[in-house]
């Protein structure tokens, strides 16, 4: 994410919003303010502006996984990399149960042998879906990095198209389950995403370099997911598929998501910041990012903090507006916070280790 030594403060803000969005997927979905379907639209207004919400934020992991892509493509592979992914996982997923424990906030009695299992091999058993398919894609990188780069424009192209008609294009036209749907929440999504992402580095896609179309490739990608849903929505209850099809658009492997995020990636991609205290404070933050969803996605906190911080009480009422602003705002502000004590320990540990490596004998 850099040019030379410094990261590019548009890509390092792309990484920022989407997680804001991260974070506001999961307090209408988990928090109960976007209402399952079916619902009725009129007896519950507020859930109709909570999937309005939710259909601009739907593309934010998209957009993580292509930022990544964007740059992996053109970068040298470095097994450090996933090592340190593994140990920041490693530190949240252990660490917090220890935490909550000590402050009485989760009693001894509440965890058995199969919690502490999943806290210690969170890859394995997916404590952390996203860090588990974003490893597994990462090992992955080199060999796909290699083949996009001695591959013809034609050919990746070729490939693209077969790999969206698997991944994508079934499930966004048929209105049924497929075994093979994971609704993007897996590692062949995010690999469809790298090659999407790489494509973009090598070739680009031309339509979209103008601002005008992208943003608008992204506001009518969302607008059609919130219309088709709440379309869907209101013949769900004579019609069972189509509640179905209306869950199947807030899928991170459904097209228009998937054209959302290219759309909102090449917004941000052309945007010029310029040198200065904005783009230094968007370099320093943008870095905590996977810690402040390491936090609150933790399997002992992800429905907690809702609780915490009164979700409940606002949930069915236009108010939830304003208190999803605030609770982001906190629950990002915390979770960068912790992760920035993390990250110090980490340097700490690094130094020491560096040293005691260096003394005679060792």
């Amino acid at each position: 994410m850099s040019t030379g030594s410094k990261r590019q403060a548009n890509f390092e803000l792309l990484r920022i919003v989407a997680m804001f969005m991260i974070i506001s997927l999961h307090y209408m979905v988990k928090g109960g303010a976007a209402t399952p379907f079916p619902f009725i639209a009129r007896e519950n207004p507020a859930g109709v502006i909570a999937w309005l919400i939710e259909a601009f934020c739907i593309i934010a992991v998209n957009c993580y996984v292509l930022i990544s892509g964007y740059f992996l493509v053109e970068s040298a592979w470095k097994p450090g990399r996933a090592v340190s992914l593994v140990l920041q996982v490693l530190f949240y997923s252990l660490l917090i149960p220890v935490f909550l424990l000590l402050t009485g906030v989760v009693l001894t009695g509440d965890l058995d042998l199969y919690n502490w299992i999943g806290f210690a091999f969170p890859f394995g058993t997916e404590h952390y879906w996203f860090a588990t398919a974003y490893l597994v894609m990462y090992l992955f990188v080199p060999f796909l990095a290699a083949g996009m780069r001695r591959m013809k424009k034609r050919e990746l192209q070729i490939l693209l198209a077969m790999l969206f008609a698997f991944f994508s294009l079934e499930k966004t036209i048929l209105p049924v389950y497929l075994a093979t749907d994971r609704y993007g929440y897996d590692f062949g999504w995010f690999l469809c995403l790298i090659v999407a992402a790489g494509y973009i580095r090598l070739y680009g896609i031309s339509w979209l370099e103008k601002r005008s179309h992208a943003v608008g490739g992204y506001v009518l990608s969302s607008l059609l997911i919130w219309l088709f849903a709440m379309a869907s929505n209101a013949l769900g209850s004579e019609i069972e598929t189509f509640i179905h099809y209306a869950n199947m658009l807030y899928t991170y492997n459904h097209l228009l998501c998937f054209a959302g995020a290219v759309s909102l990636f090449y917004v941000f991609k052309n945007l010029r910041i310029r040198e200065g205290r904005f783009a230094e404070i968007v370099r320093r933050l943008a870095p905590y990012t996977f810690g402040v969803y390491l936090l609150h996605e933790h399997i002992l906190v992800r429905y907690e903090w809702m609780k915490w911080l009164g979700v409940e009480k606002v949930k069915e009422s236009f108010l939830f507006v304003p208190h999803l602003i605030l609770c982001v705002l906190a629950v990002y502000a915390v979770g960068t916070a912790v992760d920035f004590v993390r990250a110090w320990v980490f340097a700490r540990a690094a130094a020491a280790a560096g040293r005691m490596s260096r003394q005679p004998g060792m």
